[in-house]
């Protein structure tokens, strides 16, 4: 019996307690994205590093996708969700092209990406997505989404790891937020910025928050989706375009209604 009257401390480690195992299906790989509506045009801009905790996983990774002529979708947040997810977009939009002979609309896609968030919400997609384009009345917009589909339109929105710096820039320059017309000048009024303002305002977003957010860096795309007969001479003209930043205009995805859409890449820091 003396064999057995004191068990071995390592029996009693193991048994004294229950041990749980516990498994997170989710990461967050970091970057950053922004959309800004304009009168005639929107920009959907997001980084390519990709990364989790203190590990860079790859220096390019897309986060800005381009839907259809009048569409283009940025996400956030988990990389696994994120492309899983743009693809189920783009083939619901393909079956409606199909069904319908005629690319959706940029209302009804947000509304789609609301009903496929939301039928998700029990087991949800960890992603932030921003959706920007041309509406069906010309005029830029931008929907933003939380991960179990809450969306609502605006002239402007920030998502991923740098939102607390980029948001209060973006609601100061576009929003006019703390900021106070001269007497006898017109109120301002968001989303009537020109181009050129805005791409400036989107490099120095991205800029900043790389130089105090150790997951947003690496590099830059910015697209710009224009209403048809808009002239491009504010976006192509190299004089106000920054050092670094080249400029590709993307063909078309379907028959197209005469809208384009322009990718603007430039460098960011690699530390």
């Amino acid at each position: 019996m003396a064999l057995y009257s004191n068990a071995p401390a390592s029996y009693a480690d193991h048994t004294s307690a229950p041990i749980e195992h516990r498994f997170n299906p989710y990461s967050d790989n970091g970057g950053s994205i922004l959309a800004i509506a304009g009168k005639d045009f929107s920009v959907i801009a997001g980084d390519t590093r990709q990364s989790e905790g203190y590990n860079i996983q790859t220096r390019y990774a897309r986060k800005v996708w381009q839907l259809t002529d009048k569409a283009v979708l940025a996400t956030n947040g988990f990389a696994a969700d994120g492309n899983n997810f743009v693809k189920r977009v783009k083939q619901r939009l393909e079956w409606y092209e199909h069904a319908h002979h005629k690319p959706m609309g940029l209302k009804s896609i947000a509304r789609m990406i609301q009903t496929m968030l939301y039928a998700k919400r029990f087991f949800p997609y960890y992603v932030y997505n921003i959706l920007g384009g041309i509406e069906e009345d010309g005029s830029g917009a931008v929907y933003s989404f939380d991960p179990v589909g809450s969306y609502e339109r605006e002239a402007c929105r920030a998502a991923g790891a740098a939102q607390s710096l980029i948001q209060p820039f973006l609601d100061n320059q576009i929003y006019f937020k703390n900021q106070t017309p001269e007497t006898g000048s017109e109120p301002f009024i968001p989303g009537n910025l020109p181009l050129s303002t805005v791409l400036s305002l989107v490099v120095d977003s991205f800029t900043s928050a790389t130089e105090r957010h150790i997951e947003v860096g690496d590099g830059m795309e910015i697209y710009v989706v224009m209403n048809k007969g808009r002239t491009t001479d504010d976006l192509l003209d190299k004089k106000k375009l920054g050092p670094g930043m080249e400029v590709e205009e993307l063909g078309a995805l379907g028959e197209g209604g005469g809208e384009r859409t322009f990718l603007v890449r430039a460098a960011l820091k690699r530390d």
